[in-house]
C-alpha cells in the first residue's frame, strides 16, 4: 500500500509535466507554423511579374522590392521550406493585402496568374506599331511580336495577304494571361475575328459585294475621314456611290498613308503627293486599297455595313472647323464648298501668324 501510494506520488507530478510539456511545445510549434505559413504578411495589393528569364534569386530580389511583404524573413524561410525554388512559374501575379506565406508560394509554384485585361483601341497604321501595341500587354517584347506578325506562313494559313491581315484584329477588351505567346495571341485574335464576322454581317457584306477584308479596308478610310461618329455611314455611302460608278475614291487619308513614314504629321496634301505610284494613291488607282490604312474599330465596320444609301458623291470639311463635312450631289456644289473651306482656311492661318 505504501509503495502503491508512494509510485502515484511520483509518477503524477511528472504525467502533469511531461503534458503541460507536450502541450506548450504543441502549441509553440502550431503558433511557429501560423506565423511561418498563415498569418497574414501581405500589406497592400500590388502586382508582381516573374519573368521566364529569373533566376531565383532575382524573383526574390525583385519581390522584396515590391515592398508587399511585412515580414520578409518569414516568408523567406517558409518559400525555403516549401522548395519555391523548384517550381517557381514565370506570370503575372496579384499580391492582395492580407495574404498569407502559404497562399503565396502556392500562387507561384502553382502558377495561378491573374489575367490580363487589354483594351485595344485600334487606330494602328502599320505592322511594327501593332507589334509593339500589343508588346505592352505581355512579357514578350515588339521584336517577337513582330516576327510572327509579318510570318507569312501564317498569315496564308489563315486567309488573309501581308496587306490584309491588320485587319484581322478587331478593337474590344480581351483577357490574356501576361505569359501569352505571340503565336497563342494572335490566334485568339482570328477566333474573335471569327466571332465578329457572324451571318449576319457576313450577308450585308455579300449585299454589297465585299469580302470582310474589303470592309476593312473600306471603313479604315472612313475612320481616317472623320472624328464624327454620326458621319461615318453618310461617308461610307459616298465612296459606295463612286465604286459603283467606277469613278476613284480620291481618299486623302489613303495618300497620307504612303507618306506615314517619310513625312509623318503631314496635315495637308500638295500636288506631289497626288502623283505618288503607289497602289494606295486612290487619286491615281481606281477601286479600293490593298489593305486597311488603319485598324478601324467595330462601330466603323458596322457603320460600313450599313452604309447610307444616298445619292452624294463629294464631301468637303466645313468651314467651321467643327470636324464635320457638308455633302455634294454635283460636283459644281462641291467647289463651292471647296472654296468655302479654303478661305476659311487661309484666314485661319493668317490669324495664327
Amino acid at each position: 500500500m505504501e509503495k502503491s501510494t508512494s509510485f502515484r506520488r511520483f509518477v503524477m507530478p511528472t504525467v502533469i509535466i511531461l503534458t503541460l510539456f507536450c502541450a506548450g511545445f504543441a502549441f509553440g510549434y502550431c503558433l511557429g507554423y501560423w506565423n511561418k505559413y498563415k498569418r497574414s504578411n501581405v500589406s497592400e495589393d500590388k502586382v508582381v511579374k516573374v519573368y521566364k528569364h529569373y533566376s531565383y534569386g532575382e524573383f526574390m530580389d525583385s519581390l522584396k522590392a515590391s515592398g508587399a511583404i511585412k515580414k520578409w524573413k518569414t516568408f523567406e524561410s517558409a518559400a525555403k521550406s516549401r522548395e519555391l525554388e523548384k517550381y517557381l512559374e514565370a506570370g503575372r501575379y496579384q499580391l492582395k493585402e492580407g495574404m498569407s506565406n502559404q497562399e503565396m508560394i502556392r500562387m507561384f509554384a502553382n502558377g495561378w496568374q491573374t489575367p490580363v485585361k487589354m483594351t485595344f483601341r485600334g487606330y494602328v497604321r502599320k505592322m511594327d506599331k501593332l507589334a509593339y501595341a500589343l508588346s505592352c500587354w505581355f512579357e514578350a517584347d515588339s521584336s517577337s511580336f513582330a516576327q510572327v506578325l509579318n510570318d507569312r506562313n501564317l498569315i496564308d494559313s489563315l486567309g488573309f495577304t501581308p496587306e490584309t491581315f491588320i485587319g484581322m484584329f478587331i478593337p474590344n477588351t480581351y483577357e490574356f494571361y501576361w505569359t501569352t505567346s505571340p503565336k497563342s495571341v494572335v490566334l485568339r485574335f482570328k477566333k474573335e475575328y471569327d466571332r465578329f464576322w457572324n451571318e449576319e454581317r457576313l450577308a450585308k457584306a455579300r449585299a454589297m459585294k465585299f469580302s470582310p477584308s474589303q470592309v476593312s479596308t473600306l471603313a479604315s478610310i472612313v475612320a481616317e475621314e472623320t472624328n464624327a461618329p454620326g458621319e461615318w455611314p453618310k461617308i461610307a455611302g459616298v465612296y459606295m456611290n463612286r465604286l459603283k460608278k467606277r469613278m476613284p475614291l480620291q481618299a486623302c487619308p489613303t495618300v497620307k498613308y504612303i507618306f506615314i513614314d517619310s513625312e509623318p504629321g503631314m496635315t495637308r496634301i500638295l500636288n506631289r503627293h497626288l502623283k505618288a505610284d503607289s497602289p494606295y494613291n486612290t487619286y491615281r488607282n481606281l477601286g479600293l486599297p490593298p489593305g486597311p490604312i488603319t485598324i478601324a474599330p467595330p462601330a466603323v465596320l458596322d457603320a460600313v455595313l450599313n452604309y447610307e444609301k444616298t445619292d452624294y458623291l463629294y464631301f468637303c470639311a466645313k468651314p467651321e472647323f467643327d470636324g464635320t463635312h457638308n455633302f455634294a450631289k454635283t460636283y459644281s456644289q462641291h467647289m463651292k464648298h471647296s472654296a468655302a473651306y479654303n478661305k476659311a482656311y487661309k484666314e485661319w492661318v493668317k490669324n495664327k501668324k
